[in-house]
């Protein structure tokens, strides 16, 4: 951290610290000089606006010739004298401000040209058009409202440094407007699932963040420790465990929106905390889950833009067509044409992965194997939307198996371009064969496997007192943001995602 307390300067050049230390040391004096004079502009605490940018515009037609009060951030200047212009953005638009000495007084428009970009200001004026055509208001009275210290990065043409922008993600919202697009259609895509969910009887819940031990995926968690209780908890890697006891208390439709946690890698599709849907329906199954997640993913696409088509990473898609759907095992024949039907057993298994450079442990079965062919090969093949099921029962210890082939199990995951946005199954309510599972990733977890689960005694014991048939989802949000906002990266569509420290870099 830089003497000064801004993160910013420790990512520029010494050219450009020198320069913003400098611009800084003027306004700071500006700022002493307000507050001598007894106009800090750090005590004003309220300023009645009426009106915004992108309204005046809209609604030009009624509010021409009519007085309106606006405040935001100046983002421009043009100064010619005894009259200038300025732009000034609040949070719809920016729209331009004619400040006029005649119009303001001598001594407001002489404090007036002291003010800098990125002051927050505030302006009582009328609506007009100036003689070039553009909608703006004829200031008559202009307030300082909050002083910015700090100059704004446009001469170093715009935010364009990723590191700035997701490290002060302020900085990148005031000066990349589109950013803030993203963010409201984020907003609006969790509002549409709400709505989606809600229509259909479905009953938003919530369930703890700190758990006793970790289960209801595979992922290695965070671990906190409470004081008073002298006990270690887990920050939770997925919501379903608990949502599921709602489904056996007799709710039959429950749904969670949530951050969850997972201590893993960081990469363009990964943080370590990110936002799931999770969903259960009783009397259902994974084919259930399947209409549902098509019929959703669709709807929030229309209702939020407009239209069934996604362009994505220069591919066009339409989410009006019925989704692809294919099994886990026909998937690795038809992209590596290796058959995990003809292998008979889990040594055949480790042969064949040997033979193809794929890496596998030693107390990986033949399950497991067949998920690292899909993964290795079959995975980045995938572009149009498509449920890929009846995956091993190995990896998948909360799903049923299958009647027709108990060693593959009713569950699916939606692909896209090679990523996957869905996880669904039939849900496990069998306590017996819950607890061989269970019992399974415990042995695992004791060979070091950091990614497997306890016992998990209590949700048996709900298991035992019946939980009627059952669909469950699992909706990675962030990545459906991404895939509908046409953002390349997670950070994209998180405010603030996780970055490493400055110190530690």
């Amino acid at each position: 951290m830089s003497e000064n307390g801004n993160i910013t300067e420790e990512i520029l050049t010494p050219e450009q610290q020198e320069e913003i230390t400098e611009q800084k040391r003027i306004r700071l004096g500006k700022l002493f000089e307000l507050k001598e004079q007894g106009n800090d502009p750090y005590s004003v605490t309220t300023y009645d606006v009426d009106a915004y940018a992108q309204q005046i515009k809209d609604e030009f037609d009624t509010l021409e010739g009519k007085d309106v009060s606006i405040a935001g951030r100046i983002m421009s200047r043009r100064d010619m004298g005894k009259a200038n212009f300025i732009d000034v953005r609040d949070h719809t638009d920016r729209i331009q401000v004619y400040v006029k000495v005649n119009d303001i007084g001598e001594d407001n428009f002489a404090e007036f040209k002291k003010w800098d970009l990125g002051d927050i200001v505030g302006v009582k004026g009328t609506v007009f058009r100036t003689r070039r055509g553009e909608i703006s208001v004829h200031a008559r009275e202009v307030s300082l409202l909050s002083k910015s210290l700090l100059p704004l990065p446009e001469k170093w043409h715009g935010l364009k440094d990723t590191e700035i922008r997701y490290r002060q993600r302020y900085l990148d919202l005031i000066v990349n407007p589109d950013v803030k697009t993203t963010f409201i259609k984020r907003s609006k895509i969790l509002r549409e699932i709400r709505n989606y969910l809600d229509n259909e009887d479905f009953l938003e819940v919530e369930t703890p963040v700190l758990h006793t031990m970790a289960g209801g995926a595979a992922a290695r968690p965070f671990v906190t420790h409470h004081n008073a209780l002298d006990m270690d908890l887990y920050l939770r890697i997925a919501l379903e465990l608990h949502l599921k006891r709602l489904i056996v208390g007799g709710f039959d439709r429950v749904y969670e929106i949530g951050r969850v946690f997972r201590n893993e890698g960081i990469s363009t599709r990964h943080n370590p905390e990110f936002t799931l849907l999770e969903l259960y329906q009783a009397y259902t199954d994974f084919n259930g889950m399947m209409d549902l997640t098509e019929n959703l993913i669709r709807y929030v696409a229309k209702a939020v833009n407009g239209t069934s088509i996604v362009e994505y990473e220069g591919i066009t898609m339409d989410l009006d067509k019925p989704f692809e759907r294919i099994s886990m095992l026909d998937a690795v024949k038809k992209y590596k044409g290796i058959d995990f039907n003809e292998i008979n057993s889990t040594e055949e298994a480790h042969k064949i992965a040997k033979e193809h450079n794929v890496k596998c442990e030693k107390h990986h079965l033949k399950g497991d194997i067949l998920n690292l062919f899909f993964e290795e090969f079959a995975e980045d093949k995938i572009v149009e939307p498509t449920f890929v099921t009846s995956h091993p029962v190995e990896i998948s210890p909360l799903a049923k198996k299958m009647p027709s082939d108990p060693a593959y199990t009713e569950r699916f995951e939606l692909f896209i371009l090679g990523r996957e946005y869905a996880n669904a199954f039939s849900e496990l309510n069998d306590p017996i064969d819950q607890r061989e599972r269970f019992e399974h990733q415990a042995s695992l977890k004791a060979l070091g496997d950091l990614e497997a689960n306890d016992v998990d005694e209590d949700f048996i014991n709900a298991l035992e007192y019946g939980m009627p048939p059952t669909g469950g989802l699992g909706i990675g949000l962030d990545r459906l943001v991404m895939f509908l906002t046409g953002s390349s990266s997670i950070r994209d569509v998180l405010f603030f995602p996780t970055m490493k420290p400055i110190a530690d870099k």
